[in-house]
């Protein structure tokens, strides 16, 4: 019938800049391929042309540079249907579709859902496919980490968070920055005694020194792991000297600690 799918959409990480991510979605039914932002164009053009697949969607997460300065580029190559935040119109490069939280659309039968996670910025969006287990949350919900509060509170942040972790524990996390290596090293200051992260903190050296992605990450380990979705655990109040404090309060030292980190 339209608009079911048998298979989930096939997602490629590409490593941008110094140390951006974009994704494409691919769906093989319909031929259809979703671009998460646009940090630069040259990689982005050589691995559609490497899967031989045509650009149909470019869903755009936050109006910074690094996410978003590619697309020209792009679409010279690969003219699509860009969509992105209504918020964000008047900053981000010319949309086909404006989107808010609650909205959703198809590409190649599969639901897109966009999530309002402003904290980074106001007006951050993230992508949520429920059929392929996906959610592409750019400098929201990062591996280990969340975004600087470039525009946000920290009260806006933590919701946002929330609304992510709220998704099930087999969500991909696909984050847009390879910063994951100096999360741990920050993580580990405020949760000092959690062997789950211990253990993480290992697999991600393994794979940094063979020059291996830390992104995407799966929801379960962020939940287990990250500290920004841990303010309201009473061992991180404890080290923290918050023992009781409301989770915003603690979410708020958190990220106040990373930013003089």
């Amino acid at each position: 019938m339209k608009g079911q799918k048998a298979m989930p959409l096939e997602i490629v990480t590409i490593p941008c800049l110094s140390d951006n991510y974009a994704f494409l979605a691919h769906d093989a039914t319909s031929g259809q391929t979703a671009l998460i932002d646009a940090p630069e164009a040259a990689p982005i053009l050589q691995a559609l042309d490497d899967k031989g697949w045509t650009l149909s969607h470019v869903l755009l997460t936050h109006h910074h540079w690094d996410h978003v300065d590619g697309l020209s580029g792009i679409l010279e190559k690969h003219p699509a249907q860009v969509v992105g935040a209504a918020a964000d119109a008047h900053r981000l490069p010319s949309l086909d579709l404006q989107v808010v939280e609650g909205d959703s659309f198809e590409i190649g039968g599969e639901q897109v859902q966009v999530l309002d996670v402003s904290g980074h910025t106001v007006g951050h969006v993230a992508y949520y496919m429920p059929q392929s287990a996906a959610v592409f949350t750019a400098d929201s919900l990062m591996a280990l980490g969340c975004g600087r509060l470039f525009e946000g509170t920290p009260d806006q942040m933590r919701a946002s968070l929330s609304k992510l972790a709220a998704l099930p524990d087999d969500t991909l996390v696909c984050s847009g920055h390879e910063y994951t290596q100096s999360n741990a090293k920050f993580a580990i200051t405020v949760d000092p005694d959690n062997p789950d992260l211990k253990a993480r903190i290992a697999d991600i050296e393994r794979a940094r020194a063979a020059g291996e992605a830390t992104v995407p990450s799966i929801l379960a380990l962020e939940k287990a792991t990250n500290p920004f979705l841990r303010a309201a655990d009473p061992a991180i109040q404890a080290h923290l000297g918050m023992t009781g404090a409301r989770p915003e309060a603690v979410f708020a030292e958190i990220r106040g600690r990373k930013d003089r980190f």
